[in-house]
């Protein structure tokens, strides 16, 4: 594999249910812990918004990429899912649809529209002076966001897939070292990674603090309104912001300004063990083999690879 870091692709990924998921520049790759112990490898071109010209444009490019990468995330998440329960148990079709809708609308209330409500609701019964209201709810929701990732954290099953995040980032470092991907080798390296989307979450909620700050007091309505709509805005800000920390990391002062980011990743990563490692290993050379055609994966799981491979 390439050590040229210079030159190195920007490869990323996510945990997924049993299992982690891989993109590279135009292939995608999931590899996935099936119940009875083998590892089962699911791959697809990516779609050809990754090479247009909108992928070019500052800002535009991280809406784009990021509404994309949600519906390829979610896809292969609820894949991960399916592959783990019963036939019947299957989620897909107009329920899967319900679902997702009703999830993204909880996520926006509980971390946008909740805070806002509340750090209103308390300038006016406080009788605060105008203004604080914003920067209570920037608070309140950095108390939310830290807190669900936290709590959700203690659930076993959650800690698990977030041992899967662990295995993907360790992997995606080991592969920037120009490490050879073993688990015992991959197993050496760090948990957090800049381009992490809990990096970006993070971000989303300070920027959101510094621009409903700037933006002032508003109607009730309005305000509801304000962070639903300018919450596009604020993650193609957000995506700009990581994009240009993960290309100057050769800055002492840019890793300073990361630092919280890549703390809040401790959160959201957890330790994997060996066979969570050879899944995302998978996961990656497979992505790799696809993106590479002729050169060998460097690790055992190339046997899966190519069973793979072989069955397409």
């Amino acid at each position: 594999m390439p050590t040229d870091k210079l030159r190195l692709p920007s490869y990323g990924g996510q945990a997924l249910i049993e299992g982690v998921l891989m993109r590279g520049a135009k292939f995608v790759a999931g590899a996935f812990r099936l119940p009875n112990g083998e590892i089962e490898i699911e791959t697809e071109e990516l779609s050809k918004i990754y090479q247009s010209k909108m992928t070019k444009i500052p800002f535009l490019r991280g809406l784009v990429i990021l509404w994309d990468s949600l519906g390829l995330g979610t896809r292969f998440l609820t894949l991960s899912a399916n592959k783990q329960g019963e036939e019947d148990e299957k989620l897909e079709g107009s329920q899967l649809a319900l679902t997702l809708i009703i999830s993204l609308a909880m996520a926006i209330g509980l971390f946008f529209v909740g805070p806002a409500l509340v750090g209103q609701g308390l300038e006016a019964l406080l009788k605060f002076p105008v203004g604080w209201g914003n920067i209570i709810e920037g608070v309140v929701r950095l108390i939310v966001v830290v807190g669900y990732i936290w709590g959700i954290g203690k659930m076993p099953d959650i800690h698990r897939v977030f041992a899967y995040h662990g295995a993907e980032h360790k992997t995606i470092n080991a592969f920037e070292a120009g490490e050879v991907l073993t688990p015992e080798n991959v197993a050496k390296y760090s948990l957090e990674h800049p381009r992490c989307g809990t990096s970006f979450l993070l971000t989303l909620v300070v920027l959101s603090v510094l621009v409903f700050s700037a933006i002032g007091k508003l109607p009730i309505l309005w305000t509801v309104i304000s962070r639903i709509l300018l919450l596009p805005p604020l993650a193609m800000l957000g995506y700009e912001y990581i994009r240009w920390t993960a290309n100057h990391l050769d800055s002492a002062f840019v890793r300073w300004l990361i630092k919280p980011n890549m703390a809040l990743q401790r959160l959201t990563t957890n330790e994997p063990s060996l066979d969570i490692l050879e899944v995302a290993i998978a996961a990656f050379n497979a992505m790799y083999a696809l993106e590479h055609p002729g050169i060998i994966p460097l690790h055992p799981a190339e046997t899966a690879v190519a069973e793979h491979a072989a069955s397409t």
